[in-house]
């Protein structure tokens, strides 16, 4: 027996849900992509399973992601993909009612954290609380944020990249793009499409970002990676080799986009907050800080130390954790529902 489970976190992203148990930490880290009978309403699968059935799927088989931009967009789908990955999370603990404290983007608002906390009472929480991802991002780094001095957190998620700098347990400067992983990706499908006429799928224009992708323009044209999809002349299938340097040039946009909103960000910082975060650096995490080069890239346009923590794709689920061993002390940044 595995115990009784009091309190969950969870981390419902944009790509990926990643579920934390109290006493056990990680339990589970799948797609968040729901698969749904179009005829029949029929849930027929979530998570990994889901997620290799997008763009394979008949007509009347609809595999799509519910949340887009890190909030929800199809509330039925998100409820029910939450409450199918808990029961797959912790299947003994049917019938309790634990709390739950779920992260969600910083610009988020209130009409779309009323979602996420309905969500989370529908996949069968007692209580609900919100954090806001950089807050979770900085836990899970292990900083001191309850010290009086500043600390940066930039965490490049699926669907919005949140930026924060934190001092004595609460939150100076917020802000958040609609900027990530999966922006990435269409902008590598829009050079594609716009270069050489072909169509690819956001999976193929993931899978080339993951192995050839750059922030920092490569030493020549680079490594090689093949892609295929359909020419949007002939209709026929169609194989290229993109280049790292071509994807480093599709990337640049919302590379730009990104660097942008972290330099407004770092504008509206109050001075002796600057110097603790010119000493200490800037904290980079989520599954988008992946990305080869974007370290140096941000180190090269703020003049700031870049730290990258161990598992940055784990960082916000485990300070959900961290959350909930602390949640009397977290009033100034934890909302209940």
């Amino acid at each position: 027996m595995l115990g009784f489970v009091r309190d969950l976190g969870v981390d419902l992203g944009t790509v990926n849900t990643v579920v934390y148990v109290e006493g056990r930490g990680i339990v589970l880290n799948e797609p968040s992509v729901v698969a749904v009978d179009r005829e029949t309403g029929h849930v027929l699968a979530v998570g990994s399973e889901a997620h290799r059935m997008l763009g394979r799927t008949p007509g009347n088989i609809v595999a799509a992601r519910p949340l887009r931009g890190g909030v929800i967009a199809d509330f039925t789908a998100t409820a029910t993909l939450l409450k199918m990955l808990l029961k797959r999370a912790v299947p003994q603990r049917l019938g309790l009612r634990p709390r739950m404290v779920v992260c969600v983007p910083s610009g988020v608002t209130t009409v779309e954290r009323r979602a996420v906390i309905e969500a989370g009472y529908e996949a069968g929480a007692r209580k609900v609380y919100l954090l806001e991802e950089p807050v979770a991002a900085a836990l899970g780094a292990g900083l001191a944020i309850h010290e009086p001095g500043g600390h940066m957190v930039v965490d490049v998620g699926g669907g919005t990249t949140d930026i924060a700098v934190l001092s004595l347990g609460g939150v100076v400067v917020a802000t958040s793009t609609r900027t990530g992983g999966d922006t990435f990706d269409e902008a590598i499908v829009r050079y594609v499409k716009r270069q050489y006429n072909v169509l690819i799928g956001e999976r193929t224009a993931e899978q080339a970002k993951i192995a050839i992708g750059t922030a920092v323009p490569p030493e020549g044209d680079g490594e090689r990676f093949e892609v295929r999809g359909r020419d949007l002349v002939t209709g026929l299938p169609r194989t290229l080799h993109l280049s790292a340097a071509e994807v480093q040039q599709a990337l640049e946009e919302p590379l730009a986009a990104l660097l942008a909103a972290l330099r407004g960000a770092l504008e509206r910082v109050p001075p002796e907050l600057a110097a603790d975060i010119l000493h200490r650096g800037l904290v980079l995490t989520g599954g988008g800080s992946l990305l080869r080069g974007l370290d140096r890239r941000i180190a090269d346009a703020t003049g700031l130390p870049v730290v990258r923590p161990e598992q940055p794709l784990l960082t916000v689920a485990l300070g959900t954790g961290v959350a909930l061993s602390r949640l009397d002390r977290l009033d100034g940044v934890l909302i209940a529902g």
